[in-house]
C-alpha cells in the first residue's frame, strides 16, 4: 500500500473495501515468474486474513513472534485462527530475539529468551529461526537496502538467509499436498 499513498496518508478501509482490493489484487494482476508471493500481514487475526483465505488459495502462514509473553500470546491466536481458516502454519519466527553489543559481544535477551521456540514445539509448528536486533536492520530498512544486500557476511543476515531456507523447505513440504500454491502470508 505505501506505493498506492503518500507516507503521512492513513488507510482506512473496512472489511469489503479490503476484500475487494485483495481480490483486485490476486486476479486482475498479472503475475509472472513467481516462484513465491509473500503477503505481509498485520500482526493479529482479521479481515485481511479471513478475505485472503477466502480470495485465493494460500500455501501456508508463517508467524512472526517476539520471545514476549505479549507477542506469544497475540501469535498463539493467529495460529488458532489460520488452522480454523485451514491455512497451514508453515514456521514461526521469533524477531527481535536478541541483542549482541557491538563493543563486547555480549548476548543480551532483551525481551526473554526461546518464547517463540518453545510455543512452536509446543503447537508442533516448525521453528524457522531467531532474528535479532541488530540496527543495520532498521538502518537498511528505512534507506530500502536490505540487511542481505547491504551485509551479507554479518550473523544477522545469515540468520534471515537461514530462516529463509528453512521456510521454502517448509513451503515445499505443505505444497507437495496441496493443489496450487499461492500465496505465502507472513503475519507479523
Amino acid at each position: 500500500m505505501g506505493f498506492l499513498t503518500s507516507d503521512d496518508a492513513p488507510i482506512i478501509w473496512r472489511g469489503p473495501m479490503l476484500h475487494g482490493a485483495l481480490r483486485q489484487f490476486f486476479h486482475e494482476v498479472r503475475w509472472l515468474d513467481l516462484d513465491y508471493m509473500v503477503v505481509d500481514l498485520p500482526p493479529g487475526t482479521g479481515d485481511v486474513a479471513l478475505s485472503l483465505s477466502q480470495t485465493v488459495p494460500v500455501a501456508g502462514s508463517v508467524l512472526v513472534t517476539t520471545p514476549q509473553q505479549v507477542s506469544l500470546a497475540d501469535t498463539r491466536r493467529a495460529i488458532a485462527m489460520y488452522k480454523k481458516l485451514n491455512i497451514v502454519p508453515i514456521g514461526l519466527i521469533e524477531n527481535m530475539s536478541y541483542f549482541v553489543c557491538p563493543q563486547c559481544e555480549h548476548e543480551a535477551d532483551i525481551f526473554g529468551h526461546g518464547g517463540g521456540e518453545r510455543m512452536a514445539a509446543e503447537l508442533k509448528v516448525p521453528f524457522l529461526g531467531r532474528i535479532p536486533i541488530y540496527q543495520p536492520i532498521r538502518e537498511g530498512s528505512d534507506a530500502g537496502v536490505p540487511l542481505i544486500i547491504g551485509e551479507p557476511a554479518s550473523a544477522a543476515a545469515q540468520s534471515f538467509m537461514a530462516a529463509a531456507e528453512r521456510m521454502a523447505a517448509q513451503v515445499s513440504v505443505a505444497s507437495f499436498s496441496r493443489t496450487t500454491t499461492i500465496p505465502l502470508t507472513v503475519v507479523r
